[in-house]
């Protein structure tokens, strides 16, 4: 049986730029200190070892 992880994603810079951007343009229209997390889904087999 598999188990799911969700480990925080690794993002190019391009994409972590888009990512803060989305950030700053929801804090501007909602007035709230918005951070937006990313996570990798990730399938672990059950002969893996968990961090």
């Amino acid at each position: 049986m598999a188990d799911i992880a969700f480990p925080v994603a690794r993002l190019h810079d391009g994409t972590l730029r888009q990512l803060q951007q989305l950030e700053q343009r929801l804090r501007e229209e909602t007035g709230e200190e918005i951070v937006l997390v990313a996570y990798q889904r990730k399938t672990i087999d059950e002969g893996e070892t968990k961090r």
